[in-house]
This record gives structure tokens, C-alpha cells and sequence, in this order.
């Protein structure tokens, strides 16, 4: 039986997850996305016709980066190029969710997967009077890239909300959790973003750029706080939570994604090993371990549609458990 959100929320944050925030940078805009997040979640909240709620999954993108400098010309940074995150967005989407995209500046973007890698540049002509139009070969992938884009925007169906540092990126997602919170079971976290495991604490960079005359650089580095578990116990308890183990070494890979199912408290995490993330990934669940193929036969295809399915099917059966 599950404990209500005013009872866990008795227990209090540890005390480095408290220290992060206290010291973190004052979040820019930080007015204007809760405004943006309570629209959002309450036109996605009100009951249809058909009596049932409106489903909303928070996906994370991208990898987060660790300032070295409060004004900052270097970084740490993560590898990701958000495709994950962006392409599972869109079926998401299809198959009737709405959608927080929480996502790198610069990474990958719903619709977009289709187009060159430089579309700007690459999808458009100058006629010969000088107008601007779409490249012949490219039309129909530009047009549905638009048309379906301004569809979930406009039908308030997806919000997206850009971070860079890891400051900015925790702070937004608490945000998003505090939100979406009053939606229950019917609320998602797909964390698909790849999140920096250390960082230097912004009370302890130097103001300007560091110099390379003054010699070798010594950084230490703390850890983050690790912040799906508090999520799970006190910022959206309710919520279905899929987390993601990303491994180069296929050895230790389903270890330590068993490992952060324990730890954590998530209903799921998909294990992808580096190598092999685009052909396949294993679901690990309480219930066992499911591999998810993408159909080589299909063009085009990719392992976040069916991914998608199996989360959408298990959410499903999550929400049915309360009568929801």
C-alpha cells in the first residue's frame, strides 16, 4: 500500500542534497518555467469526455556539464547526444502522452531525427530571385518535421525546457517534480539524460578564467547527491520512474543496473551498453529482465518504439493497480 505524498515527505533530504542547492546559482527564469509548468500540468490534468486523465512523462536529454569557472569558458561535460531522449518524445507523443522535455541546449530535438545534420544550411535554396525555399529532396521530411513539432506544441501537448549545467538541471527537475506531483500514478519520469556524477561546488570556482600560466590545474571534485531517490521518496512519490544504466563493459552491465533498481527505488531501468544502445537494451524490472530489439527488417526503425511500448504497457498496469 503506498504512503501518502504528505507522509513521505516527512522525511527530510540528506544533508549534501540540501548543501547543493544552497549553493547552487539562482536558477534564471526560474519564475516563468513554474508558471510555464503549472499551465502545462493543469490543462493536462482536467478529465476528458472518456473519463480518463491525461498521461504526462517528464524526459530528460542530453548530458548536463560542470562548470570550472563561475563565468564559465571551461567545462566537464557528459556524453549524450540527446537521440535517446528525443526520439522516445515523439512516441511518447503517438501513443497519446503528453510530454516534458527537459533537454540539453543543442542536442537533439523531437521531429528532428530525419533531417540533415546541418538543416538549416542543407534543407534550403536561393531561387534564382533571391526567395528562400525548401531543397526538392528534403520537403516532405521538413514539412512533417514542422507540422508535427507545432501540433504538440500548440495542442499544449509538449513543453520543453533547455538546461546546460547540472546546477540548472537538477534545480528544473525538482521543479518538474513538484508539478507534476498532484497528477499521482499518472505521472512519468524517463530519465534518459546523462547526468554528471561529479561537479565542483559553485562556492569553490574561481570567479574568471582560469590561467594556464599559473601551472598545473588540481581540481577535486564532489559527488552529486543523487537525486532520483529523492524524487522517488519526496518529490513525486506517486510517479512511474525509468532510469537508464548506460556501461562500455557488457560484464558488469545488468549488476549495476540491478544495483540502482535496489538502490533507488525506480520501477525500471533500462541497461544499454555503449556499442550496442542503438540495436538493443534490457529492461530491468522486479519482475525480470526484458531485451528490447529494434526490427531490422523495418526501415528506419529504432529500439525507442518498441522501448516505448513495454513502459506505456507497464505504466498502464501500474495506473490499473490503484483504479486509477
Amino acid at each position: 500500500m503506498d504512503a501518502t505524498h504528505s507522509e513521505v515527505l516527512q522525511e527530510t533530504p540528506s544533508v549534501e542534497i540540501k548543501s547543493f542547492f544552497d549553493s547552487a546559482p539562482p536558477l534564471k527564469d526560474a519564475d516563468e518555467i513554474s508558471r510555464k509548468l503549472k499551465e502545462f500540468v493543469e490543462r493536462n490534468s482536467s478529465t476528458p469526455e472518456n473519463g480518463r486523465v491525461t498521461r504526462v512523462v517528464c524526459v530528460t536529454s542530453g548530458g548536463t556539464t560542470v562548470p570550472l569557472e563561475q563565468r564559465c569558458v571551461r567545462y566537464i561535460d557528459n556524453f549524450s547526444s540527446g537521440h535517446r531522449g528525443a526520439a522516445s518524445t515523439e512516441y511518447f507523443l503517438k501513443a497519446g502522452y503528453s510530454v516534458i522535455f527537459l533537454y540539453r541546449r543543442g542536442t537533439c530535438q523531437p521531429y528532428c531525427s530525419s533531417l540533415p545534420d546541418d538543416p538549416l544550411l542543407e534543407c534550403f535554396d536561393i531561387t534564382d530571385d533571391s526567395k528562400i525555399q525548401v531543397h526538392p529532396s528534403h520537403a516532405e521530411v521538413v514539412k512533417r518535421a514542422i507540422s508535427e513539432h507545432r501540433a504538440a506544441v500548440v495542442g499544449g501537448n509538449l513543453l520543453k525546457l533547455p538546461f546546460t549545467t547540472i546546477f540548472e538541471y537538477l534545480q528544473i527537475l525538482q521543479l518538474i517534480a513538484d508539478s507534476v506531483s498532484k497528477l499521482g500514478r499518472s505521472a512519468m519520469f524517463y530519465f534518459a539524460a546523462a547526468v554528471s556524477d561529479f561537479y565542483v561546488p559553485w562556492e569553490l570556482l574561481t570567479e574568471h578564467k582560469l590561467q594556464s600560466a599559473s601551472g598545473p590545474l588540481d581540481i577535486r571534485l564532489a559527488q552529486v547527491p543523487k537525486m532520483i531517490s529523492v524524487l522517488r521518496k519526496a518529490w513525486a512519490p506517486m510517479a512511474f520512474c525509468i532510469s537508464f544504466k548506460l556501461e562500455t563493459d557488457s560484464n558488469i552491465l545488468l549488476a549495476k543496473a540491478a544495483m540502482a533498481l535496489k538502490k533507488n527505488k525506480v520501477h525500471m531501468v533500462v541497461a544499454n551498453e555503449l556499442s550496442t544502445r542503438k540495436d538493443e537494451v534490457i529492461v530491468v524490472a522486479k519482475s525480470g529482465n526484458i531485451v528490447v530489439r529494434r526490427d531490422k527488417a523495418q526501415p528506419g526503425a529504432e529500439v525507442e518504439s518498441p522501448l516505448v511500448e513495454l513502459l506505456v504497457d507497464r505504466h498502464s498496469a501500474y495506473i490499473k493497480e490503484a483504479g486509477v
